[in-house]
């Protein structure tokens, strides 16, 4: 009898065992195999990179001293093998590799694909993921205990399903919120959490030395990233400066992260991380206690779209509320927003406080939906609302703690800086997005993904940051960037100046070196402009905009204005303000026609003679009024030209998929130019 219960309870683990297997494991196998390094070369043969027509890379072109300043092109979010997630998605490219990458060397991603720079990077920040720090330093070692070595054969292994468990430790604590249909839709609603510790690791908590051990190793790897970014570093050469990020986590994918970039020779032992804080403030006291003398730092966050509208509320990410003392951290600190990288545009969204069509770049979130708390667009989670919402604090506080500057980087977790082309870009996140079947095909095992999930429809190939200094130094970078004398591209390498000011007036375009004169007579992008006493009338807005010539020429440039009226209430305005081909802006839309630019997307190449190479304009503001603070920044669009995925079908030799425009218009993004009544 017994031995009948048991071989009926055998059979029911069995049955059980083989439904696991239908319903759960082979989507499980079926994931890794699509992402495994054994499969990677059958993927690759499905490709003919010789199909795509791209320009040969060029050398690195010195600049000289300028007092009127040069741009320099830079990356400030990087991720290599070092950081846990791109370990798992199949990453192996080290940090020495990046610097020679951002130098102008070749390399092959992980899943076989060449990756090479079209011009070598000015400056550089390797910012993996502290919160990794101490977890897979020793795994190198010949001596590990059996739970150690299958540890570190854990997090050095291609695997998703790794990855998740990780990341699911840090929302563990979140308080529950019952839905509220009353809520107002698109307003971050206030939630507590707890932050992890080092022993949520697995590593950490069983492992030989434990926490303290980890505590130890953290520390170890730190200095190795200052070490080795300072002997990479090379004066108009290629700037270094060290950095890492802080990476709190939110449900559904969300991010709340930011990258800290040190200049200086005396930095902190320690870097604080998501498993140290749990919110930016604590972040910025620790900082500012520890980076103390011969020490600098800020903090750039990003993928305030994906923040579900924390990035630009009154709250923290555990669950407190910003006070005036916090403000000011903020605004001592945080003088740049990352808002391009491959996961999106972060300017603006559609019918979220937006009013203009181009909000619709790079986006895959509809606005939020009364309830909706994740996976739509939250009315403080893009950088024109922080901008407006900074018009509001100033009333209040008698500052401004959110007038930053705008920068665009990459996120890459491939170790491949500044690698942003769209005819060569071999997605972001090692063997999860190369090869180019990889970035195309919808993840397997899922069904009907949200978009903002799949690679195809939510990635982007990148950002990059450029800035305007004296020289390639560590000190003149972090200084124009301090000032917000930067901005950002979603590629391109495009020029772009912008000034305002009573001193100089609209004949300053033809001026022999109208720089000089906007310079000695205004502020340049990121300052701030007050109006003398008795001032009436608008201050003269000065633009120059300039093609990357391995892209496409331009079409039009833009401002965006916002300000706030006597009610406190804030408005934005967008218009162009000159057109490429000799067009004139519409007086009643506010927009240049279109110029009739086009590409052929089965090869990619532009089509006619259409654009400017260069765009320039002085131009008054005919609705200014002193006594309202205000911004305004620069948008300037390029003709069309080919999105990556269109690059992908035709060297996958299909065609382009209709779920994603097959062209779109990269652009370039000025910091903003304030004017403060006071």
């Amino acid at each position: 009898m017994l031995k009948k219960v048991l071989l009926g309870f055998l059979g029911l683990l069995l049955l059980a065992a083989a439904i696991g297997w239908v319903t759960v494991g082979q989507g499980l196998y079926d994931r890794r195999e699509a992402m495994g390094r054994h499969s990677a070369p059958a993927d690759y043969a499905l490709q003919d990179d010789t199909k795509v027509r791209a320009p040969a890379p060029e050398p690195r072109v010195a600049q000289a001293p300028n007092p009127l300043k040069n741009v320099y092109w830079g990356d400030t979010h990087v991720h290599t093998h070092e950081s846990f997630d791109a370990a798992l998605f199949g990453t192996t490219l080290t940090i020495e590799d990046a610097y020679r990458f951002a130098r102008g060397e070749a390399l092959r991603s992980d899943g076989g694909e060449r990756m090479q720079l079209s011009r070598p990077l000015d400056f550089v920040a390797i910012t993996d993921h502290a919160e990794g720090f101490g977890t897979r330093t020793r795994c190198d070692d010949a001596d590990l205990t059996r739970f150690d070595s299958l540890n570190c054969s854990a997090m050095d292994e291609p695997n998703i399903l790794v990855f998740a468990y990780i990341r699911s430790q840090g929302t563990r604590g979140a308080q529950d919120l019952e839905p509220d249909p009353d809520a107002p839709a698109g307003v971050y609603r206030l939630r507590s959490r707890e932050h992890p510790v080092r022993g949520s690791f697995p590593i950490c908590k069983r492992g030989e030395g434990g926490v303290a051990r980890c505590d130890r190793d953290a520390r170890t790897d730190w200095e190795r990233y200052v070490a080795l970014a300072n002997a990479h570093n090379e004066p108009g050469v290629l700037t270094v400066f060290a950095a890492y990020e802080y990476s709190p986590v939110l449900t559904d994918s969300g991010k709340h992260h930011r990258n800290i970039l040190f200049n200086g020779g005396d930095l902190p032992a320690h870097a604080i991380s998501a498993l140290d804080v749990g919110n930016a403030i604590d972040l910025w006291r620790g900082l500012e206690e520890t980076c103390t003398g011969d020490c600098d730092f800020l903090t750039i966050p990003h993928n305030m779209n994906k923040t579900w509208g924390l990035a630009y509320s009154r709250h923290t990410w555990d669950g407190g509320t910003y006070d005036d003392e916090a403000w000011r951290l903020r605004k001592r600190r945080e003088p740049l927003n990352e808002m391009y990288q491959i996961k999106g545009a972060s300017e603006c969204a559609l019918g979220v406080g937006a009013t203009d069509e181009e909000c619709a770049f790079s986006q895959v979130f509809e606005p939020c939906e009364s309830g909706q708390e994740t996976g739509c667009a939250f009315q403080s989670g893009f950088a024109r609302q922080g901008l407006k919402i900074g018009l509001a604090l100033d009333r209040e506080l008698g500052f401004n703690p959110l007038a930053f500057g705008m920068v665009g980087s990459t996120d890459t977790h491939n170790g491949n800086p500044g690698d942003v082309e769209e005819w060569d870009w071999v997605g972001a996140a090692g063997l999860v997005s190369s090869p180019a079947i990889r970035r195309v095909r919808d993840p397997i095992g899922t069904e009907d993904p949200k978009p903002y999930q799949t690679i195809l429809q939510f990635h982007t190939a990148g950002g990059l940051a450029a800035v305007w200094a004296e020289e390639n130094t560590r000190d003149a970078i972090f200084a124009a960037m301090k000032r917000r004398e930067v901005y950002a591209t979603s590629g391109p390498r495009m020029t772009l100046r912008f000034f305002a000011g009573w001193g100089f007036d609209e004949s300053v375009a033809g001026a022999a070196e109208p720089v000089a004169v906007a310079s000695a007579g205004g502020v340049p992008m990121g300052a701030v402009l007050r109006p003398g006493e008795g001032a009436t009338e608008s201050p003269t807005f000065y633009v120059v905009a300039e093609a990357d010539a391995m892209s496409a020429p331009l079409q039009r440039v833009q401002v965006i204005k916002g300000w706030i009226d006597a009610a406190g209430e804030t408005h934005e305005k967008v218009q162009d303000v000159v057109c490429s081909d000799g067009l004139e802006v519409d007086p009643s839309t506010l927009r240049c026609p279109d110029n009739g630019a086009s590409v052929d997307v089965s090869t990619c190449d532009l089509e006619g003679l259409k654009g400017a190479m260069r765009l320039t304009k002085a131009w008054k503001d005919p609705d200014f009024d002193p006594s309202q603070g205000a911004f305004y920044y620069v948008r300037a669009l390029q003709n069309p030209t080919c999105r990556w995925s269109t690059y992908d079908a035709i060297r996958l030799g299909r065609e382009p998929d209709p779920r994603v425009p097959a062209t779109h218009r990269e652009r370039v993004w000025s910091s903003p130019i304030w004017v403060d009544p006071r």
